[in-house]
């Protein structure tokens, strides 16, 4: 099993959070990112990260900067090696093919990296018992 890492002290503003909070949080940053809105009448869900993509050349790069900071704290939270490469790989993906006009925001919105990254990340945590 392994252990997270240490990512801030006790004092001042920040504190300790437990590992349950740090992903109840990371699963609201991702839904935020992925699902939180949906077009009327289609069920076609969609999140920030399809918003602010729209932006030419600024929105894809804030977004991915967002996508990998769930993939700094799932790295914080002890998650291996190679189940980082593999949230990575979704972030990369995402980021690349989402900065194509128009063909890269329909892909956003349909990728969902934030979304899978964070069943990634469950699905260890429940596999190796980590809570």
């Amino acid at each position: 099993m392994t252990t997270a890492r240490a990512h801030s002290t006790e004092s001042g503003f920040t504190r300790q959070r437990s590992r349950a909070e740090r992903v109840r949080r990371l699963e609201s940053i991702a839904t935020v990112m992925d699902t939180a809105f949906v077009v009327p009448g289609t069920g076609i869900r969609f999140g920030f990260d399809g918003l602010v993509g729209l932006v030419p050349g600024i929105g894809d790069f804030v977004t991915t900067v967002l996508s990998l900071y769930l993939v700094h704290e799932a790295w914080q939270l002890g998650a291996p090696k190679h189940l980082i490469g593999r949230m990575l790989a979704n972030v990369a993906l995402d980021g690349a093919i989402g900065a194509v006009p128009v063909a890269g925001d329909v892909f956003d919105v349909l990728w969902r990296a934030n979304k899978r990254n964070m069943r990634l990340l469950r699905e260890w945590m429940e596999r190796d018992g980590v809570s």
